[in-house]
Protein backbone atom coordinates (compact mmCIF):
# COMPACT_ATOMS: atom_id res chain seq x y z
CA UNK A 1 0.00 0.00 0.00
CA UNK A 2 1.42 3.43 -0.59
CA UNK A 3 1.47 5.58 2.00
CA UNK A 4 1.01 9.55 1.32
CA UNK A 5 3.74 11.65 2.39
CA UNK A 6 3.28 15.47 3.45
CA UNK A 7 4.59 16.59 0.67
CA UNK A 8 1.37 15.29 -1.06
CA UNK A 9 -0.82 16.93 1.78
CA UNK A 10 -3.21 19.64 0.82
CA UNK A 11 -3.85 22.13 3.83
CA UNK A 12 -5.66 24.86 5.00
CA UNK A 13 -4.05 26.85 7.48
CA UNK A 14 -6.50 29.32 9.51
CA UNK A 15 -4.53 31.90 11.37
CA UNK A 16 -5.77 35.63 12.19
CA UNK A 17 -2.06 36.59 12.99
CA UNK A 18 -0.10 37.18 10.21
CA UNK A 19 3.39 36.26 12.30
CA UNK A 20 1.58 33.23 13.42
CA UNK A 21 0.70 32.11 10.03
CA UNK A 22 4.34 32.91 8.91
CA UNK A 23 5.57 30.59 11.98
CA UNK A 24 3.17 27.30 10.95
CA UNK A 25 3.65 28.13 7.48
CA UNK A 26 7.38 27.50 7.14
CA UNK A 27 6.73 24.92 10.62
CA UNK A 28 4.54 22.89 7.61
CA UNK A 29 7.22 23.52 5.15
CA UNK A 30 9.88 22.11 7.22
CA UNK A 31 8.14 18.69 7.59
CA UNK A 32 7.69 18.73 3.78
CA UNK A 33 3.97 20.06 3.28
CA UNK A 34 4.15 22.02 -0.34
CA UNK A 35 0.81 22.84 -0.77
CA UNK A 36 -0.73 25.21 2.04
CA UNK A 37 -3.81 27.86 1.62
CA UNK A 38 -4.10 30.50 4.05
CA UNK A 39 -7.37 32.13 5.38
CA UNK A 40 -7.68 34.39 8.18
CA UNK A 41 -11.37 34.26 8.71
CA UNK A 42 -14.34 31.60 8.84
CA UNK A 43 -15.99 33.15 5.98
CA UNK A 44 -12.46 33.32 3.93
CA UNK A 45 -11.98 29.43 5.14
CA UNK A 46 -15.59 28.34 4.08
CA UNK A 47 -15.38 30.06 0.49
CA UNK A 48 -12.04 28.14 0.08
CA UNK A 49 -12.99 24.38 1.20
CA UNK A 50 -16.02 24.98 -1.32
CA UNK A 51 -13.79 25.63 -4.00
CA UNK A 52 -11.08 22.95 -3.62
CA UNK A 53 -11.18 20.91 -0.70
CA UNK A 54 -7.76 20.56 1.81
CA UNK A 55 -7.01 17.02 3.33
CA UNK A 56 -6.35 18.84 6.37
CA UNK A 57 -7.51 22.33 8.49
CA UNK A 58 -4.79 23.36 10.89
CA UNK A 59 -6.90 25.98 12.88
CA UNK A 60 -6.29 29.10 15.44
CA UNK A 61 -9.68 29.26 18.05
CA UNK A 62 -10.27 32.71 17.38
CA UNK A 63 -11.55 34.69 14.83
CA UNK A 64 -13.48 37.69 14.20
CA UNK A 65 -16.49 35.97 12.80
CA UNK A 66 -16.01 33.39 15.31
CA UNK A 67 -14.84 30.55 16.74
CA UNK A 68 -13.15 27.13 15.66
CA UNK A 69 -16.03 25.23 17.06
CA UNK A 70 -18.31 26.94 14.53
CA UNK A 71 -16.24 25.48 11.08
CA UNK A 72 -15.64 22.67 12.66
CA UNK A 73 -19.36 21.98 13.05
CA UNK A 74 -19.59 23.21 9.36
CA UNK A 75 -17.53 20.39 8.12
CA UNK A 76 -18.49 17.71 9.60
CA UNK A 77 -22.40 18.45 9.14
CA UNK A 78 -22.06 18.51 5.48
CA UNK A 79 -21.36 15.00 4.01
CA UNK A 80 -18.90 16.39 1.45
CA UNK A 81 -16.51 17.99 3.38
CA UNK A 82 -16.39 14.71 6.63
CA UNK A 83 -13.13 13.61 5.11
CA UNK A 84 -11.68 16.85 5.89
CA UNK A 85 -9.19 16.51 8.90
CA UNK A 86 -8.91 18.99 11.52
CA UNK A 87 -6.09 20.10 13.66
CA UNK A 88 -6.71 22.75 16.45
CA UNK A 89 -3.52 25.08 17.22
CA UNK A 90 -3.99 26.89 19.90
CA UNK A 91 -1.96 28.43 23.48
CA UNK A 92 -5.79 27.46 25.17
CA UNK A 93 -5.42 24.63 27.41
CA UNK A 94 -8.65 24.60 29.64
CA UNK A 95 -10.27 21.14 29.54
CA UNK A 96 -13.28 23.01 29.30
CA UNK A 97 -12.40 24.59 26.12
CA UNK A 98 -10.77 22.25 24.09
CA UNK A 99 -13.72 19.26 25.23
CA UNK A 100 -15.64 19.98 22.00
CA UNK A 101 -12.55 19.65 19.84
CA UNK A 102 -11.48 16.64 21.70
CA UNK A 103 -15.05 14.44 21.29
CA UNK A 104 -15.52 15.63 17.36
CA UNK A 105 -12.52 13.79 16.51
CA UNK A 106 -9.74 16.44 15.89
CA UNK A 107 -7.11 14.93 14.13
CA UNK A 108 -4.49 16.44 16.66
CA UNK A 109 -4.54 19.69 19.53
CA UNK A 110 -1.23 21.59 19.09
CA UNK A 111 -0.13 23.95 22.09
CA UNK A 112 1.66 27.23 20.56
CA UNK A 113 4.09 27.69 20.29
CA UNK A 114 4.36 23.76 19.60
CA UNK A 115 7.71 21.18 18.14
CA UNK A 116 8.31 20.08 15.31
CA UNK A 117 7.86 16.14 16.85
CA UNK A 118 4.15 17.25 18.00
CA UNK A 119 3.60 18.78 14.62
CA UNK A 120 5.25 15.18 12.55
CA UNK A 121 2.55 13.20 14.59
CA UNK A 122 0.02 15.03 13.51
CA UNK A 123 0.37 15.07 9.61
CA UNK A 124 1.21 11.54 9.98
CA UNK A 125 -2.28 10.75 12.12
CA UNK A 126 -3.34 12.58 9.02
CA UNK A 127 -1.95 10.41 6.46
CA UNK A 128 -3.07 7.51 8.17
CA UNK A 129 -7.06 8.69 7.92
CA UNK A 130 -7.27 9.51 4.17
CA UNK A 131 -5.19 6.05 3.61
CA UNK A 132 -6.04 2.53 3.83
CA UNK A 133 -4.08 0.43 5.42
CA UNK A 134 -5.48 -2.66 6.65
CA UNK A 135 -4.77 -4.71 9.84
CA UNK A 136 -3.08 -8.03 8.69
CA UNK A 137 -4.29 -10.17 11.28
CA UNK A 138 -3.01 -14.06 11.72
CA UNK A 139 -6.09 -15.73 13.36
CA UNK A 140 -8.97 -13.47 12.12
CA UNK A 141 -10.21 -12.15 8.60
CA UNK A 142 -10.51 -8.80 9.32
CA UNK A 143 -13.41 -7.76 7.20
CA UNK A 144 -15.16 -10.60 9.64
CA UNK A 145 -14.32 -9.14 12.45
CA UNK A 146 -17.68 -7.87 14.36
CA UNK A 147 -16.82 -4.44 16.40
CA UNK A 148 -19.32 -2.80 18.90
CA UNK A 149 -18.57 0.64 18.93
CA UNK A 150 -20.26 2.52 22.25
CA UNK A 151 -20.36 6.20 22.68
CA UNK A 152 -23.55 8.89 23.30
CA UNK A 153 -21.93 11.11 20.72
CA UNK A 154 -22.49 10.38 16.97
CA UNK A 155 -19.95 12.56 15.59
CA UNK A 156 -17.46 10.51 17.81
CA UNK A 157 -18.69 7.10 16.69
CA UNK A 158 -18.17 7.77 13.44
CA UNK A 159 -14.59 9.25 13.73
CA UNK A 160 -14.21 5.60 15.26
CA UNK A 161 -15.71 4.19 12.38
CA UNK A 162 -13.70 5.71 10.37
CA UNK A 163 -10.51 4.97 12.03
CA UNK A 164 -11.11 1.35 12.10
CA UNK A 165 -12.85 1.24 8.85
CA UNK A 166 -9.25 2.54 7.09
CA UNK A 167 -7.81 -0.63 8.75
CA UNK A 168 -10.62 -3.25 6.82
CA UNK A 169 -12.99 -3.74 9.71
CA UNK A 170 -16.23 -3.54 8.04
CA UNK A 171 -19.06 -5.14 10.61
CA UNK A 172 -19.76 -2.34 12.87
CA UNK A 173 -22.52 -1.80 14.94
CA UNK A 174 -23.28 0.74 16.94
CA UNK A 175 -24.74 1.28 20.63
CA UNK A 176 -25.19 5.19 22.21
CA UNK A 177 -24.65 4.13 25.85
CA UNK A 178 -24.10 0.98 28.09
CA UNK A 179 -27.29 0.50 28.27
CA UNK A 180 -28.24 -0.68 24.72
CA UNK A 181 -24.89 -1.92 23.99
CA UNK A 182 -25.91 -4.57 26.92
CA UNK A 183 -29.77 -5.08 24.94
CA UNK A 184 -26.86 -5.65 21.87
CA UNK A 185 -24.71 -8.07 23.34
CA UNK A 186 -27.65 -10.36 24.48
CA UNK A 187 -28.81 -11.12 20.94
CA UNK A 188 -25.38 -10.64 19.30
CA UNK A 189 -21.84 -12.19 19.24
CA UNK A 190 -18.52 -9.95 18.70
CA UNK A 191 -14.95 -9.97 18.68
CA UNK A 192 -14.08 -6.86 20.31
CA UNK A 193 -15.95 -3.88 21.71
CA UNK A 194 -14.92 -0.23 21.60
CA UNK A 195 -16.35 2.13 24.24
CA UNK A 196 -16.54 5.43 25.71
CA UNK A 197 -15.85 5.95 29.39
CA UNK A 198 -18.18 8.87 29.78
CA UNK A 199 -21.73 8.15 28.92
CA UNK A 200 -25.23 8.82 30.80
CA UNK A 201 -26.89 5.75 32.57
CA UNK A 202 -24.77 2.97 32.12
CA UNK A 203 -21.04 3.99 31.90
CA UNK A 204 -18.00 2.71 30.21
CA UNK A 205 -16.55 1.48 33.46
CA UNK A 206 -20.33 -0.47 34.28
CA UNK A 207 -20.45 -1.71 31.07
CA UNK A 208 -17.13 -3.66 31.51
CA UNK A 209 -18.33 -4.94 34.87
CA UNK A 210 -21.33 -6.09 32.99
CA UNK A 211 -19.50 -7.98 30.27
CA UNK A 212 -16.63 -9.48 32.29
CA UNK A 213 -18.84 -10.43 35.02
CA UNK A 214 -22.09 -11.42 33.57
CA UNK A 215 -22.18 -11.97 29.42
CA UNK A 216 -21.59 -14.56 27.64
CA UNK A 217 -18.79 -12.76 25.98
CA UNK A 218 -16.56 -12.46 29.15
CA UNK A 219 -13.06 -13.09 27.50
CA UNK A 220 -13.82 -10.41 24.53
CA UNK A 221 -11.30 -7.69 24.12
CA UNK A 222 -12.42 -4.02 25.29
CA UNK A 223 -10.74 -1.48 24.30
CA UNK A 224 -11.76 2.00 26.13
CA UNK A 225 -11.62 5.83 24.33
CA UNK A 226 -11.68 8.75 27.37
CA UNK A 227 -10.63 11.96 27.27
CA UNK A 228 -9.87 12.28 30.73
CA UNK A 229 -7.29 9.85 31.09
CA UNK A 230 -6.71 10.82 35.44
CA UNK A 231 -4.90 8.23 37.31
CA UNK A 232 -8.21 7.26 39.63
CA UNK A 233 -10.08 6.26 35.86
CA UNK A 234 -7.18 4.18 34.84
CA UNK A 235 -6.65 2.04 37.94
CA UNK A 236 -10.61 1.84 38.19
CA UNK A 237 -10.95 0.66 34.71
CA UNK A 238 -8.08 -1.64 34.53
CA UNK A 239 -9.04 -3.23 37.25
CA UNK A 240 -12.67 -3.88 35.86
CA UNK A 241 -11.35 -5.67 32.84
CA UNK A 242 -10.43 -3.26 30.02
CA UNK A 243 -7.71 -4.48 27.96
CA UNK A 244 -6.62 -0.92 26.44
CA UNK A 245 -7.08 2.88 27.19
CA UNK A 246 -7.21 5.29 24.21
CA UNK A 247 -7.01 9.38 24.82
CA UNK A 248 -9.34 11.16 22.74
CA UNK A 249 -8.23 12.86 19.65
CA UNK A 250 -6.49 9.29 19.34
CA UNK A 251 -3.82 8.72 17.00
CA UNK A 252 -4.91 5.74 14.26
CA UNK A 253 -1.50 4.79 14.22
CA UNK A 254 -1.70 3.76 18.11
CA UNK A 255 -5.40 2.31 17.78
CA UNK A 256 -4.03 0.30 15.14
CA UNK A 257 -1.25 -0.75 17.30
CA UNK A 258 -3.76 -1.70 20.43
CA UNK A 259 -5.74 -3.70 17.85
CA UNK A 260 -3.00 -5.85 16.45
CA UNK A 261 -2.02 -6.03 20.07
CA UNK A 262 -5.87 -7.24 21.44
CA UNK A 263 -6.68 -9.40 18.56
CA UNK A 264 -3.26 -11.08 18.09
CA UNK A 265 -2.88 -12.16 21.69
Amino acid sequence: MHSLSPSELSILLLEPSETQRKIIMSRLQQEGVTSIQTATTLAEAKAIITRHKPDLIASALHFTDGEATDLLMYIKQKPEFQDIQFMLVSSECRREQLEIFRQSGVVAILPKPFNADHLARALNSTIDLISHDELDLSHFDVHNLRVLVVDDSRMARNVIKRTIGNLGIQIITEAEDGAQAIELMQHNMYDLVITDYNMPSVDGLALTQYIRNESQQSHIPILMVSSEANDTHLSNVSSAGVNALCDKPFEPNLVKQILYKLLEE
